[in-house]
């Protein structure tokens, strides 16, 4: 059966609402032409979104519950290879770099040895983190399956995000943008974000844990000049990052990484509170550029500020190491 045809059947049975069937056969259009512009025949691909929206269907049939500290699911299914298949095709690996290998290196080491790493990132597409996996798994394999990812309330509420989240090691927390939509769910979120750094800590003191986070609490957007840019870090964010590991019973090191994935399935221009946003699946390059090991404590400027100061200016220095190194990685024109 064909993916279109599957979907049909599934929305006049009504197992798959109107809105999302409309939303996964755009991602699915775009998917198979995505490919099509690559190799003569789409067929070997086709099972794969068979596949997914059977998840899909399984997910609103069974609502899947994430636990603060969400582990990969490998068996009986694994997830985790599934969601490196789905995206996989869409990479142009030719022509995709990764730089500041000897970064990764470094980070790995430490991480064998006990201690914690903690990459401050931008965030640009969905499968961000299949990306870094796709483009890491040769080299090294065991960091990015076991890497964990922040991760926000679309990432593990969306029926459609979600079978690829679960292939994934996820700290679930409610970024502030989403803590009071809707404002009787804020005490209920607010209880729950601090389970989540319950965990962290712990996962922190145990040691040997790779942790990425956006702290914009989102994807980069384009702005007024329709350009993409690393969207603004937020302060608070970052400080709570920082405060926890200084309380950890392990040493951690801090990595500023920029990812440049885009083009892969853009978000939409501007934030969405309702779930079920369009997808729209190209084949593209994809970029890592990781930074070198950065100090928290001091950084240019740091000695002449005040604690609220210091805040602040940490979390601009830090966007601006990322946001250059994007810059870096964007196409020459």
């Amino acid at each position: 059966m064909d993916p279109f045809t599957a979907l049909e059947q599934s929305v006049k049975a009504e197992k798959l609402p109107e809105k999302l069937g409309k939303i996964l056969h755009h991602f699915f259009k775009s998917y198979i032409d995505a490919i099509k512009s690559q190799v003569e025949n789409v067929d070997p691909f086709i099972p794969l979104l068979l596949k997914y929206h059977e998840l899909v269907i399984e997910t609103i049939r069974h609502p899947y519950q994430f636990e603060p500290f969400h582990q990969s699911v490998r068996d009986p299914f694994d997830y985790y290879q599934f969601g490196l298949d789905l995206i996989r095709p869409l990479i142009l690996f030719k022509t995709s770099r990764i730089y500041g290998m000897s970064t990764v290196e470094k980070m790995e080491e430490q991480l064998n040895k006990g201690e914690n790493v903690i990459l401050l990132a931008n965030h640009q597409t969905e499968p961000d983190p299949q990306v870094i996996s796709l483009l890491l798994e040769n080299t090294h394999p065991k960091l990015v399956e076991e890497m964990i990812f922040v991760a926000g309330h679309r990432v593990i509420s969306d029926p459609l995000a979600i079978p690829i989240s679960i292939g994934c090691n996820l700290l679930c927390i409610f970024s502030k943008k989403y803590l009071e939509k809707p404002p009787e769910k804020k005490e209920e979120k607010v209880q729950h974000n601090q389970k989540v750094m319950k965990q962290m800590s712990q996962l922190l003191s145990e040691g040997g844990k790779c942790i990425y986070v956006a702290p914009s609490g989102g994807r980069d957007r384009p702005n007024r000049e329709g350009k993409v840019d690393v969207a603004r870090f937020d302060p608070q964010s970052i400080e709570m990052f920082w405060l926890m590991a200084q309380k950890a019973e392990c040493p951690t090191h801090f990595y500023p990484l920029a990812l440049y994935t885009y083009d892969l399935l853009p978000p939409p221009h501007s934030v969405e509170n309702e779930l079920g946003e369009q997808r729209n699946a190209k084949c593209t390059s994809t970029h890592l550029s990781f930074g070198q090991e950065i100090s928290m404590d001091n950084f240019p400027g740091s000695e002449y500020l005040d604690k609220k100061q210091k805040r602040q200016s940490r979390a601009d220095w830090i966007w601006n190491l990322v946001k250059t190194d994007y810059q870096n990685l964007l196409p020459k024109e």
